[in-house]
């Protein structure tokens, strides 16, 4: 039951009836709002929250993502959405990583590697982010692991 990398960021949750869809699973799409949530519970205990990012007039956008879906899960199941922040160039990118297992069995059910942009949140453009944003610090020791992983991050391969 270990995660991928040290000192997660751990967003509980239980899968709910109206998450499950017609194949009796939790539906991928719920799977990334359990990401979004993830993300800007982090934030908020950084000190990020929306109401600071509208009087700033910045926020992180989506600019990409990718997502392996490894396992299912069903309604009632405790689920852990973990997250880091593995990359900030305190000027426009930050990148997390998470990581989602069902608690009972430590199963890991998705990782995902997500990419934002710093964007003026009028007009939706790239914009260098505010020295608040640098709050999303890496901690070292994720910075360590991710600087000893032997091969290029993919969430779809087991980390080694």
């Amino acid at each position: 039951m270990k995660w991928d990398l040290p000192s997660p960021f751990i967003h509980e949750r239980i899968a709910v009836h109206n998450e499950i869809d017609g194949y009796g699973h939790v539906n991928n799409a719920v799977y990334v709002a359990w990401l979004d949530d993830c993300a800007w519970a982090h934030s908020i205990a950084r000190g990020i929250s929306p109401e600071l990012c509208r009087s700033l007039n910045r926020g992180m956008a989506v600019w990409r993502t990718q997502i392996n879906y490894i396992g299912a899960a069903l309604e009632g199941d405790q689920i852990e959405v973990a997250t880091w922040p593995v990359r900030n160039d305190c000027r426009l990118r930050i990148e997390r990583r998470f990581q989602i297992r069902r608690k009972s069995d430590g199963e890991t059910l998705l990782r995902a590697l997500i990419h934002y942009v710093c964007i003026d949140l009028q007009t939706g453009r790239a914009k260098r982010m505010p020295e608040d944003f640098t709050r999303y610090v890496v901690p070292p020791e994720v910075a360590q692991a991710v600087a000893a992983e032997t091969e290029p991050y993919q969430p779809g391969v087991e980390p080694r």
